[in-house]
């Protein structure tokens, strides 16, 4: 891992993952924890600098997160931003208000006095900034100077040079910032003095090493699904053991059309590894039906999953791991993190794994952002069609078959699929969107076709724009290319009538409609 490291404290801030993503495009590793990690444990990270989010709470209210005064301790550079201003301001002394009204959106920010995050902005002039915040410092803690201020907010920046500790009631990590990004940078380069180690070769030379570490001369089962996740994982892995790697490529019968044989004959065709292909179409589909809510249909196929891998770890000798393209979006949605966050969703390879299952997991990919994969993929010399390849959901089809799964609706999904694929791909919008797809929906709306009547299924498009998956909107296609895929899903597919374009960003709506 690289020397420099910053850890994130999260206070529940709906942008939080945005610091730990300009911290890493700055070449700087980061890592966001929960507000109830202790300081002990933090220490134990070895940080290098710290940063403290914003969150929605009032610091004083009782269910409000609260600051350990330890992390003070370990005397390193700390930046507050928002609640974590509020809070630094309260435990080292200063005085805070509740305003009266609260304060979000743009507003224009003077500097007051000299800052190492003010290096290289221009201070004879105001800087546009994004605000977002209930609660005000009244008061600066001792020894701390204000060094920024709003027609609005006295003091919306201080700082104590001396210890390195830092302030600002604004948020730096969004673009609506103007200096935002080059705040940041001031912080870890200019205070914190922290050095730009985190590469993706870096990462993985680090990878590959603490792989081989933990494995041992045991073997690793992969659930390989063909994506660019568990793809990278699979070849980080066979990098660090060789032959011990057994990567089971498991047909769900949830897969697109094609996808099986398409996914067996590239994996075979470019990487050196071994590959067992297991058909359970039946084993799916037969514990899918009649099911209708979305968590219990991951649940179900997490299990099935599971159920698969452990049936093939005991035909090896000493296979006690199980590796997963588990990537840090995953893990931030589906589990609780104790704190003021909130569970959106039970991915399969996290938040729908059984308790029960018998080996231990190993996940190479967890602390990345999907962007970041892709950048580990180029590094690793992968094809361009795979590193570019749209992400697909682990429990696949089954989520995008809104209601119950069966055949017969798998069918009409897979070929109004298949046009959105080659539609978008002839048309040179594959490579231009984060994600494209069709979803069947659970419900049949009158249509005309010919003199007849028609009573068939609807399709909707979800096509969206985004960088990691925690934020996305919808991309706006020309409408010329959605006539075009629309026409030649009504009149190629039979059983749909009708096609409707997904205009919801994310948030408040996910990329996947369950």
């Amino acid at each position: 891992m690289p020397h420099s490291k910053v850890v994130i404290i999260d206070y529940g801030s709906q942008v939080t993952q945005l610091i730990a993503r300009r911290v890493r495009e700055a070449g700087v590793y980061s890592e966001i924890h929960s507000c109830v990690t202790g300081a002990t444990e933090v220490a134990a990270m070895k940080p290098t600098a710290i940063i403290l989010s914003g969150g929605p709470a009032s610091v004083g209210e009782e269910a409000a997160p609260v600051f350990d005064p330890g992390l003070l301790a370990l005397n390193v550079p700390i930046l507050g931003i928002c609640y974590g201003m509020q809070l630094l301001a309260q435990h080292l002394g200063g005085e805070l208000v509740i305003s009266l009204t609260r304060e979000y959106g743009p507003a224009d920010m003077h500097f007051k006095a000299p800052c190492a995050l003010w290096d290289g902005i221009s201070v004879a002039s105001s800087t546009r900034v994004w605000m977002s915040h209930g609660d005000k410092v009244l008061v600066p803690p001792p020894g701390f100077v204000v060094t920024g201020s709003t027609s609005t907010l006295e003091v919306a920046a201080i700082a104590d040079e001396n210890r390195k500790i830092y302030a600002v009631q604004f948020h730096p990590e969004v673009h609506h910032s103007a200096d935002g990004d080059r705040m940041l940078r001031n912080f870890l380069f200019r205070a914190a003095r922290l050095v730009p180690d985190w590469t993706m070769a870096s990462f993985v030379d680090s990878v590959v090493r603490e792989m081989a570490e933990r494995v041992g001369d045991r073997h690793v089962i992969c659930a390989l699904s063909g994506g660019i996740d568990s793809t990278v994982a699979a070849v980080l892995l066979n990098r660090a053991i060789g032959n011990r790697l057994h990567c089971i490529f498991v047909d769900n019968g949830l897969l697109r059309l094609g996808e099986g044989k398409e996914i067996i004959a590239y994996l075979c065709g470019h990487f050196d590894i071994n590959l067992t292909f297991v058909q359970a179409q039946e084993r799916f589909l037969s514990r899918l039906k009649g099911v209708k809510e979305p968590e219990q249909k991951r649940k179900i196929i997490g299990r099935a999953f599971i159920e698969i891998f452990d049936e093939e770890a005991r035909k090896l000798p000493k296979a006690d791991f199980l590796a997963q393209g588990t990537l840090y979006p995953d893990v931030i949605e589906s589990v609780s993190r104790k704190g003021p966050s909130a569970v959106i969703k039970s991915h399969h390879n996290v938040g729908g794994l059984p308790e029960t299952m018998k080996l231990k997991l190993i996940e190479p990919l967890r602390e990345l952002f999907k962007d970041e994969v892709r950048r580990v993929a180029a590094e690793l010399g992968m094809p361009d069609f795979i590193v570019h390849r749209h992400p697909f959901p682990g429990p696949g089809l089954a989520i995008r078959v809104l209601g119950e799964v069966t055949e017969e609706r798998l069918a009409v999904l897979r070929r109004a699929d298949d046009i959105v694929q080659q539609e978008l791909r002839d048309s040179g919008w594959y490579r231009k969107v984060w994600q494209g797809f069709a979803v069947l929906l659970p419900l049949r709306t009158v249509g005309v076709m010919g003199d007849g009547r028609t009573y068939e299924h609807v399709v909707a498009l979800r096509v969206v724009d985004s960088v990691d998956a925690m934020t996305a909107d919808w991309a706006r296609l020309p409408p010329e290319l959605i006539g075009r895929i629309s026409s030649r899903i009504i009149n190629e597919v039979k059983g749909i009538n009708r096609v409707v374009y997904d205009v919801s960003p994310k948030p408040p709506s996910t990329i996947e409609w369950e």
